[in-house]
């Protein structure tokens, strides 16, 4: 009889334990969910989802810092001759930015600038939104049309049109992203603006850069869906611009600004074509193979 019981209870023992077994391990996952998800609801700034690489999660860090100390968003703040914060200017469009001269800070580009330099010790990102989405070192991008899934904490969300990006946001994950708003707000975590004039994300390859890069040269210089000035604008290089270049082709002769030029380089970026005579080197560019479409 006692030798029954004692094996009755070690049975019963060994089932409890059993039974509870799955439910503490569970339990022990639950924390780091549990902890996104709250720092998620409470706006925390911080890497809110995983897979991001080692240089995007400096990136975030350098971000949230600015909004740690209350950095307050300034037009054209952080465009100075090195990453970091400078004061603004009044942008005529918008009365709200009256005081920005007085203030040091970022505008949207000018926070991504500083966060990818101080990541990576290389001012890699100088431009404005529009030059830091079509940027050399793209390793990937993704449309509107895809959301959120495939992107990555670090990764830089831009809003606007084919013709002008006006605003660029570093991904946190969560659906979250930190920004330099607007005039009279302070850098900010936000959720994501899926709606409206969201264009898509670039990831940034921090790594080195590969292919054929040059650098234009001239303002306002329009990229074209063909190798032709009749053709459709695509996107205007605002300013000298670092451009990759995938091939060249002998097309419509150009003449502009004293130049006179038959080639054409195509470039992969912007998924369209510019004339040679804007792009810094000979005529025909050196090392650059004949495209074959």
């Amino acid at each position: 009889m006692l030798r029954r019981t004692g094996i009755i209870g070690i049975l019963i023992g060994l089932l409890a334990f059993l039974l509870w077994a799955p439910t503490t391990a569970a339990a022990a996952t639950a924390p780091a969910a549990t902890a996104v998800r709250t720092a998620a609801a409470d706006g925390e700034c911080a890497v809110l989802a995983p897979g991001a690489s080692a240089a995007a999660e400096r990136a975030i860090a350098a971000a949230c810092a600015q909004v740690a100390a209350g950095v307050w968003y300034t037009w054209g703040g952080g465009h100075g001759p090195q990453p970091g914060a400078t004061y603004g200017q009044v942008d005529p469009t918008d009365p709200a930015s009256e005081h920005d001269p007085e203030r040091l800070g970022f505008d949207c580009s000018g926070l991504v600038r500083h966060a990818y330099a101080q990541a990576t010790g290389v001012d890699m990102l100088n431009g404005v939104a529009s030059a830091q989405y079509y940027t050399h070192r793209a390793a990937e991008r993704f449309t509107a049309a895809q959301g959120l899934a495939p992107l990555l904490p670090g990764d830089l969300l831009v809003w606007g049109t084919s013709q002008k990006l006006h605003h660029i946001a570093i991904y946190l994950g969560a659906g979250k992203m930190v920004e330099a708003k607007q005039s009279g707000t302070r850098l900010m975590v936000s959720d994501v603006r899926l709606t409206g004039s969201y264009y898509g994300a670039v990831r940034v390859n921090t790594g080195p850069v590969t292919g054929h890069v040059f650098q234009t040269w001239g303002n306002g210089v329009w990229t074209k869906a063909q190798p032709s000035t009749k053709a459709a604008r695509v996107y205007a290089l605002a300013q000298p611009t670092t451009i990759r270049v995938e091939c060249q082709k002998h097309a419509e002769l150009v003449t502009s600004d004293g130049y006179t030029n038959d080639a054409w380089s195509y470039l992969p970026d912007y998924k369209a074509w510019v004339t040679n005579i804007y792009i810094k080197g000979p005529a025909w560019l050196d090392g650059v193979p004949t495209c074959t479409f």
